[in-house]
């Protein structure tokens, strides 16, 4: 759809635009030689995460109005609502591409990683060094390579598995290149807000969905609160925990054995139509047919 002139391309537009998708199960992407694709020199808006390694060449784009120039082994992090313009690249450019929905994303998300996330978020361009690199690409090959061989047993969860430790592994590489000195001393109020909101997230993410209780924890305004979220990751407080609570929904819903009243019990829903209404607004089914649609015990 248009919005404001600017192309806003949701998840599922990618296999529509891109045929040669090296994997996609509707809520991950992974694919290269991207340059094919129709319209990526016009500015548009992405309403997903995507990570891009730079494999050769050079890339040159503006992200929500700032200019970045990427080479071979820079890496690239676009976060939902980021404005892409001015796309340019040699004839040479190829790359890897991971695109994600923002409740996947999240549920990579835990404490200890808290200082990578941040700092992606606002500054998405990381020079990384060769072997960094090459750990990255050796998980792009096994799951190219899984793919092809999906006779194998559990071929989600393992595929899940893999993209996970991809995950884990790029964010502690991203930790080596952060200049952590007297950080502790530069962060301003709405900085200590955001990572200790971020942290309680982590900690509490399977029963509070209440702005106003974090809020309180942290003796702010939920109004507050919302605008620190929007300046530091482009999200209000309420999506943010919506997207918490939505990834461990989906982990009990798909790789689980309890029952869907025992994963709402889990979820602190009290009331069994008010979470099947709950997630049908945030995945589209209700549990039992979300279970279905992704082949649950099978």
């Amino acid at each position: 759809m248009i919005t404001n002139r600017i192309t806003e391309l949701d998840l599922h537009d990618v296999p529509q635009m891109y045929h040669n998708l090296k994997y996609n199960d509707g809520e991950i992407y992974f694919a290269d030689n991207i340059t094919s694709i129709p319209g990526l020199m016009k500015q548009f808006k992405v309403n997903f995460i995507a990570y891009v390694i730079v494999t050769e060449g050079r890339l040159s784009l503006d992200l929500n109005g700032a200019n970045y120039h990427l080479e071979r082994n820079c890496s690239l992090f676009v976060d939902r609502k980021m404005v892409i313009d001015n796309v340019k690249h040699t004839e040479n450019f190829s790359c890897v591409i991971c695109a994600m929905s923002t409740d996947i994303g999240f549920g990579f998300f835990n404490k200890s990683l808290l200082q990578s996330i941040m700092h992606i978020w606002t500054n998405p361009v990381i020079k990384m060094e060769q072997n960094e690199v090459d750990l990255m690409m050796r998980y792009y090959e096994l799951l190219v390579f899984k793919m092809e061989h999906q006779e194998m047993n559990f071929g989600r969860e393992t595929v899940r598995d893999i993209i996970r430790c991809f995950a884990y592994d790029l964010l502690s590489n991203i930790n080596k290149h952060l200049d952590n000195d007297g950080e502790g001393d530069i962060l301003r109020q709405g900085d200590r807000i955001y990572r200790k909101f971020m942290l309680l997230l982590a900690e509490n993410s399977n029963v509070n969905r209440s702005v106003k209780s974090y809020a309180d924890e942290l003796c702010v305004s939920p109004k507050y609160l919302t605008s620190v979220c929007r300046r530091h990751g482009n999200y209000t407080a309420s999506e943010l925990i919506a997207a918490s609570i939505i990834s461990r929904i989906k982990q009990l819903l798909l790789y689980s054995d309890l029952s869907i009243k025992e994963v709402a019990a889990e979820m602190g829903f009290d009331n069994l139509s008010f979470f099947g209404k709950y997630v049908k607004k945030h995945l589209g089914l209700s549990p039992n047919n979300y279970r279905k649609a992704n082949n649950y015990g099978q």
